[in-house]
């Protein structure tokens, strides 16, 4: 079915989520630019890249509970716009989304490319995205969204070893004539390096860093345009089972931090010391600016080796990114625009009509004219058709006789067709948009800093679009589109006033003579999203009255509409929570049952989301602040801190997606055996055994 195509069926384990978010999460970016941050700030900039982009992932596990309660059988969060908005909203977060898949897409084919062409010789541009193109559509074609959930656990397993392959030659491994190889040749080296002006005593060891705190600002505020606006998130909610998709997030956001934190202070702080202990900067400003500083470093420790290693390291990561963007922009393309806009298979009056009869359905349906289509699940003739379909061996399979789904079957049998185009046309795009991007110099810092101010006005009407059901569909569209302009402007403005100059090579050239660069995008980050905040409060608060309770229930119970005909929701959330029939309201959990199920687990989404969120860019900052700059035994803490948590994330990843998978494996196998008990029982019941009676002849009467 085309669903399991972009959800897995729904019923992806609590670590295999943690994994693929963790695998979605390691961009190129996260091992080039955390380690380039690193490189230019100490101590500092690593910290600041892994917490500011690890809070988002925090924060959206309260986002996906709420998706799971108010609308359970939404494919994308465009469709819950489009449900309570309409189509012209729809369309405007249709380009804010697909936008956001381009830049990361951008990011990380730019850092890929970018490693491929500096480590192997004679190869250029051209040929190594087309490379990284191939392996991306390949696997994402053959797959679907299921298989990328088994491929980014072997993705991330290899990342997490590779990471602590260098941390552990890097720190723990001293051999004479080295410059590395223990913490106390680091932290020798490093003190004895000259560090930005911003920082504290010109050191690489403190926290008190003013460029440090200005791109942890500009993280934070890009990476919830990334996470929020990015499809590929949303899919990896709609795909997990329903009470553990919190869980993926809140764990896979833990583990995902020790891959910036502890690769970015290993290999930053390594560029640093051999920079240092050389006499010269290992790489050039242009250089630094493409995220070479891992590339740079594992050639001096490792050698040849060092380069393999780098290499197959920015494979996995851009395979699994690459892939999860290329199904949510697929998905975006089939579930909102082919499916809604271009070609629906029957155009209702809203989502409470039924796709496959027109009809309304439960609370809004009329006795006389209501609904009466029933679940593909239940259908026996569907099951006909199935086996039909499996048994025939011919290119061209017969058609669906059903005559409740098989129009609507055939439809979808036109959309997989559409999809496995869409993949195909999406990987290809990758190869121009890589080279525009290269043309016209664009880096992958400028890049990565320039995400916030492009995206981040969509956020807090995105969020609020889940939760406050005031929002009207106005304040998103203003909050959006203004939000976009403002914070370009800013951008654009600040820039000019810093430089005093109009200069269009300057907007996204980064000086390492002065912090123009990082104030100029601090101002437009801050503009987009602040301005597409406050417009989407004012705008709602002065154009739409408070409404009631009654009001709220009919606005969510639009978006619990959403659905698919042929597999329902309703079907894997009454198994799910063993809701019995008679608790049904209109043959589904009430909007209150859903909450009442999931309390518990938004409470504590909720909770630990904000504690943590709190933690890491609150008291943790202000802690190591107390300290100006670092002794050699602080440092050797720090550097503790970074391996446990790098030794402790490697083995959750690998260890926990195999024991659920295994703990689920043992359950269905238990379920399956309940059932054909009950099976058994039940015809014996029906259709008792009867002892036959002894055949009496006539001599024995007589």
């Amino acid at each position: 079915m085309l669903d399991t195509d972009f959800d897995a069926g729904g019923r992806v384990s609590l670590g295999l989520t943690a994994t693929t978010i963790v695998s979605q999460w390691t961009w190129a970016a996260t091992l080039l630019q955390s380690s380039t941050v690193a490189a230019k700030n100490g101590i500092s900039g690593a910290f600041w890249y892994a917490a500011g982009a690890t809070i988002p992932l925090l924060l959206f596990a309260t986002i996906s509970v709420q998706l799971k309660v108010n609308a359970p059988g939404a494919k994308t969060f465009l469709q819950v716009i489009q449900a309570r908005f309409g189509n012209r909203t729809h369309l405007i977060y249709c380009f804010f989304a697909i936008l956001t898949n381009v830049i990361v897409t951008a990011m990380l084919m730019l850092g890929g490319c970018a490693v491929l062409t500096n480590i192997v010789d004679d190869l250029n541009l051209e040929f190594s995205s087309m490379v990284l193109v191939a392996i991306i559509g390949s696997y994402t074609f053959i797959g679907g969204l299921g298989a990328t959930f088994y491929v980014s656990y072997f993705n991330t397993a290899v990342v997490f070893a590779i990471l602590l392959v260098f941390l552990v030659k890097i720190f723990h491994s001293p051999v004479d004539g080295d410059p590395l190889g223990s913490i106390d040749r680091v932290y020798l080296l490093l003190n004895c390096s000259e560090g930005p002006d911003g920082n504290h005593e010109n050191s690489y060891l403190t926290f008190l860093s003013l460029d440090g705190f200005i791109f942890g600002v500009i993280n934070v505020v890009g990476n919830f345009g990334t996470v929020f606006v990015d499809q590929s998130y949303w899919q990896s909610s709609v795909a997990t089972k329903p009470k553990q998709g919190m869980w993926g997030f809140l764990l896979g956001g833990l583990v995902w931090f020790a891959v910036p934190f502890a690769f970015a202070t290993t290999m930053g702080l390594a560029y640093i010391a051999l920079s240092t202990y050389w006499g010269q900067d290992l790489l050039t400003p242009a250089e630094l600016g493409q995220g070479l500083v891992p590339v740079a470093v594992a050639n001096e420790v490792l050698g040849y080796k060092g380069h393999v290693l780098i290499v197959l390291m920015i494979l996995m990561s851009v395979t699994s990114t690459g892939s999860a963007e290329v199904i949510a922009i697929t998905s975006i393309v089939i579930y909102d625009l082919y499916q809604i806009h271009l070609k629906p298979y029957r155009r209702v009056a809203d989502t409470n009509g039924c796709i496959l009869c027109g009809k309304s359905r439960g609370r809004m349906a009329n006795p006389r004219d209501q609904c009466s289509c029933t679940s593909m699940t239940h259908c026996k003739q569907c099951s006909a058709d199935d086996v039909n379909q499996e048994n025939n061996k011919r290119v061209i399979k017969p058609g669906f006789k059903c005559k409740v789904h098989g129009n609507y079957r055939t439809y979808l049998e036109l959309l997989k067709y559409k999809r496995d185009w869409a993949i195909v046309i999406t990987s290809i795009l990758f190869i121009p948009l890589t080279l525009i991007c290269y043309r016209l110099n664009v880096n992958l810092e400028a890049l990565y800093n320039l995400m916030g101010v492009m995206i981040g006005s969509s956020v807090v009407p995105i969020v609020l679009a889940m939760f406050w059901s005031r929002l009207t569909g106005r304040a998103m569209e203003l909050a959006a589109v203004l939000g976009l302009v403002i914070g370009v402007l800013a951008w654009l403005l600040s820039s000019i006033i810093l430089h005093r100059k109009f200069d269009l090579s300057l907007f996204l050239q980064n000086s390492s003579e002065d912090n123009h660069f990082e104030f100029s995008m601090l101002i437009g980050n801050l503009a987009a999203i602040g301005s597409g905040g406050a417009i989407t409060i004012v705008v709602s608060l002065v154009t739409q009255p408070p409404v009631d309770e009654a009001q709220q229930t009919e606005l969510w119970e639009k978006t619990r509409d959403i659905d698919n005909p042929l597999s329902p929701w309703t079907e894997l959330y009454i198994k799910e929570f063993a809701i019995t029939e008679k608790k049904l309201v209109f043959n589904r959990p009430s909007l209150q049952q859903m909450k009442a199920e999931f309390m518990t687990t938004y409470r504590t989404a909720m909770f630990l989301g904000v504690l943590l969120t709190v933690i890491f860019i609150i008291v943790w900052p202000a802690l190591m602040t107390l300290v100006t700059v670092f002794s050699n035994t602080l440092f050797r803490w720090w550097i503790a801190l970074s391996d446990l948590w790098a030794f402790s994330a490697a083995i959750f990843i690998i260890v926990v997606p195999i024991a659920t998978e295994i703990m689920d494996m043992v359950k269905e196998i238990r379920a399956m055996r309940g059932t054909r008990r009950v099976n058994v029982s039940s015809d014996l019941e029906l259709n008792p055994v009867r002892t036959p009676k002894p055949v009496v002849t006539v001599s024995e009467q007589a």
